[in-house]
């Protein structure tokens, strides 16, 4: 069975039975800040005790775009859908690294970047195309020792990251104001795009953190037809 999302939401739709829903996450929300919201309306409208809901595939709270949420006997395909390919847009800033990878914490080391030229930049992003491996930001959701990574940054516990592989089908400038650059990029499950840019201004001779990231697509999903949280409420209330 080929899942599709429902973007017709009504009172009468079946959330228990499964639904795939599409919403653009709002900048500063956790994605479970969205599944408990998601949940909480679904069950106030229902009048309903419990319903399984859940989220295919994490976004950071500073990062927006589509995120996807599953209902009911859907959630059981959430792998599923976690394992296709993503598309992001976003900004990374050049000259200078934070230990999270992107703006969540402050600059901890300044680098130089009079000798990156819009060539350099261009050519740079060969280095990264194919299969790559890439070591998952201390400052992330994965657990090590019981403990999420953030958990042991956040308390000053050095714990070991392993490094993984992860595919960038394609890494594309689309815009260079220097300090800043603009790209697009198409990659695997688990590609870490703080990553890709802490990794990126180390390969230009320089540093690099991630100032501004949206989801745009997770496989034939696309963010032009995810609604807000609002909606939501909205039309499942008429």
């Amino acid at each position: 069975m080929i899942l599709k999302a429902n973007t017709n939401i009504t009172s009468e739709t079946d959330f228990m039975e499964g639904q795939v829903l599409l919403f653009n996450k709002p900048l500063g929300w956790s994605s479970f800040d969205v599944v408990k919201k998601v949940r909480n309306i679904i069950k106030s409208a229902k009048n309903i005790r419990k319903i399984k809901v859940g989220h295919a595939g994490t976004l950071d709270p500073l990062a927006d775009g589509l995120l996807i949420v599953c209902s009911g006997r859907f959630t059981k395909r959430i792998d599923e859908i976690q394992g296709q390919i993503k598309v992001y847009t976003g900004e990374l800033t050049l000259g200078g690294t934070t230990p999270s990878y992107d703006k969540e914490t402050e600059i901890d080391e300044v680098f130089e970047t009079s000798h990156i030229t819009e060539e350099l930049i261009h050519s740079t992003c060969k280095e990264f195309e194919g299969k790559i491996m890439q070591k998952p930001p201390i400052y992330s959701a994965l657990k090590r020792e019981g403990k999420r990574l953030y958990q042991h940054a956040r308390e000053g516990t050095k714990v070991k990251i392993e490094s993984r592989e992860v595919e960038v089908q394609s890494l594309k400038i689309t815009s260079i104001q220097m300090p800043t650059i603009t790209f697009e990029v198409i990659c695997s499950k688990g590609t870490y795009i703080r990553s890709l840019a802490y990794d990126y201004g180390k390969s230009i001779n320089s540093g690099a953190h991630l100032s501004k990231l949206r989801r745009e697509k997770i496989g034939n999903f696309s963010l032009e037809d995810a609604i807000s949280i609002d909606s939501f409420k909205e039309n499942i209330l008429k």
